[in-house]
């Protein structure tokens, strides 16, 4: 009698591992999305406050672009149309490039409304103390703005480590993406599903941990 081939298979110890490996690519995709987003995101808000109408004009459009239509619609555009204009980028170039922009996007507001939270009188005092304008910046609205908008900030890095999960659809082996191959062999999606949430959480916790302690401490 020829034996039956089988197509599914259990939940091994080795499938741990392969999530776990997943688990690092959303966290490394999404420390270099973050990373590189906050930086610009932070130097088009200052743009925004500082530009005033150009920006409103120019720059402004273009972020609301990025915050309106939906991330999975961006992915899929940039990495079919990317190879027309001669940018040959694999799944994780692609998806660090819309997901950087993303965050820039989201964080320009953030960025803005810190340097904004900031009130004038205390920069002309500032200025009045010898300070120069990039001294200003760094000496007073980086401390006092940032600490205004940090939980914003913090909100906006954790929903983008979410969001990461959309780099899936174009091929990135990150969390979801293993998870789906792995119940595809499986058939075990409630056991597949739970485990990944637990990793997403084990990601997401410690950062808003973090933030919660920088804040106590910011507050004493």
């Amino acid at each position: 009698m020829e034996p039956t081939l089988k197509f599914f298979s259990g939940f091994a110890p080795n499938d741990l591992w392969f999530m776990g490996d997943a688990a690092l690519r959303t966290l490394w995709i999404s420390v270099l999305s973050i990373s590189l987003g906050t930086v610009l995101g932070t130097l088009f808000g200052w743009m925004l406050y500082e530009g005033r109408r150009a920006a409103t004009l120019t720059l402004a459009p273009v972020l609301d672009v990025f915050r309106s239509v939906p991330l999975i619609i961006q992915l899929v555009l940039f990495y079919n149309f990317a190879p027309i204009v001669g940018l040959n980028l694999d799944p994780f170039a692609s998806g660090t490039v819309i997901l950087t922009v993303y965050t820039a996007a989201l964080v320009a507001n953030v960025a803005r409304g810190g340097i904004e939270a900031v009130g004038a009188p205390m920069r002309r005092a500032a200025r009045s103390l010898g300070m120069s304008y990039w001294q200003d910046l760094r000496h007073v609205v980086l401390p006092i703005g940032g600490r205004a908008v940090f939980p914003s900030w913090v909100g906006v890095a954790l929903g983008v480590m979410k969001d990461s999960a959309l780099v899936s659809v174009l091929g990135y082996v990150e969390l979801l993406k293993a998870s789906q191959i792995l119940i595809t062999r499986t058939q075990e999606p409630f056991l597949i599903l739970a485990l990944a949430g637990a990793f997403y959480f084990a990601l997401s916790y410690p950062v808003s941990r973090y933030a919660t302690h920088l804040e106590n401490r910011w507050a004493q």
